[in-house]
């Protein structure tokens, strides 16, 4: 997915306007996660254009930094990726700590270990990854990862999953018991082994189109986010977001800036924008994910009674920044998997 959205200013208000960052702001985020009605607000105060491209996981995002030059200013990848990203050199130090944005995080969010000097990354958004089933297809249990990952007859050829390995593992791991980031090749031989036995029965491995997919019943079950299966929910599918006892992938979004990114005061500014209590409201009440910074619960449009999707009654498992062997065990179960 690809939105540009573009706005003009009288030059006359962009002068008047005290201390802003100028110029053009490019954005690399999980697609359509960023409020349009929010771009244009900031664009209209600051005369800056704001050009917005979409991705559908991590490891797009990081590839994307990886080649260089990306031509990004800001990018939103989850905490364990911001973490690779710092520890590659591909982040801008932006002393994110010193910003306004940074007095509007909730504390638990602060210091993380995928930043702990607080100098790379500012919360976005955080929830879960699981699975959902459609209801006119599926009438049976929720309540654990045997569902999704060994089939009863009503979900055989009927089940998809995500494109790419980062979460889709780790829930096979919670299932298996098996550590986040094992180095044991016994283990994720274990994992590979499940998926594999799984695969006969998964009509694709996508990270698009999934609301279509889930929600017209073309396949019963979906690995997906919890926001993403309350907002299909809403709009009339007959779909349930799954609470498996083993949990839930935990993640959390985080916008950094690419190193040598063109516009790093305009960045900042974004983010200070998108932090103000107003706004990160807004941004909640669009996006359909936990805020990690302050919100207007008076004006908040979800809450527990009527989107159980963002507020999990299991364990949440967050993902982590694996070592090289762990990675490399990751990435051959699933090129293995998908030969």
């Amino acid at each position: 997915m690809k939105t540009k959205l573009i706005l003009g200013a009288a030059l006359g208000l962009v002068l008047a306007l005290p201390a802003f960052a100028e110029g053009t702001l490019n954005l690399y985020t999980w697609s359509d996660s960023i409020s349009p009605d929010l771009i244009k607000k900031f664009e209209e105060k600051t005369g800056i254009t704001v050009n917005v491209d979409g991705f559908n996981s991590n490891e797009d995002a990081l590839t994307k930094l990886q080649a260089g030059s990306s031509g990004y200013d800001i990018v939103t990848p989850s905490q364990h990726f911001v973490k690779i990203m710092i520890d590659q050199g591909l982040l801008e130090n932006i002393d994110a700590k010193d910003m306004a944005a940074f007095a509007q995080v909730d504390d638990k969010w602060k210091n993380q270990w995928w930043d702990p000097t607080s100098e790379y990354s500012i919360p976005l958004a955080y929830g879960t990854a699981g699975f959902t089933v459609n209801r006119d297809q599926y009438k049976g249990p929720v309540d654990s990862w045997s569902v999704f990952f060994t089939p009863g007859a009503e979900l055989k050829g009927k089940i998809a999953d995500l494109a790419a390995p980062d979460e889709v593992v780790g829930a096979a791991e919670l299932f298996l018991g098996v550590p986040f980031c094992s180095e044991d090749k016994a283990e994720m031989k274990k994992v590979y082994d499940l998926l594999k036995a799984q695969k006969p029965d998964v009509a694709a491995y996508s990270s698009d189109n999934i609301e279509n997919r889930i929600g017209s019943g073309e396949v019963a079950a979906h690995f997906w986010w919890d926001g993403n299966s309350l907002k299909t929910r809403l709009d009339g599918a007959n779909i349930e977001y799954a609470m498996p006892k083993e949990g839930l992938v935990g993640w959390l979004d985080s916008y950094v800036v690419p190193k040598g990114a063109a516009n790093v005061d305009a960045a900042k500014q974004f983010i200070d924008f998108m932090a103000e209590e107003e706004n990160a409201t807004e941004q909640y009440n669009y996006y359909a994910h936990s805020s990690p910074v302050k919100i207007d619960l008076a004006k908040a449009k979800y809450t527990p009674e009527n989107a159980p999707e963002l507020f999990p009654t299991v364990p949440v498992t967050f993902s982590q920044s694996c070592s090289p062997a762990a990675q490399d065990l990751v990435t051959k179960v699933w090129t293995d998997l998908l030969q």
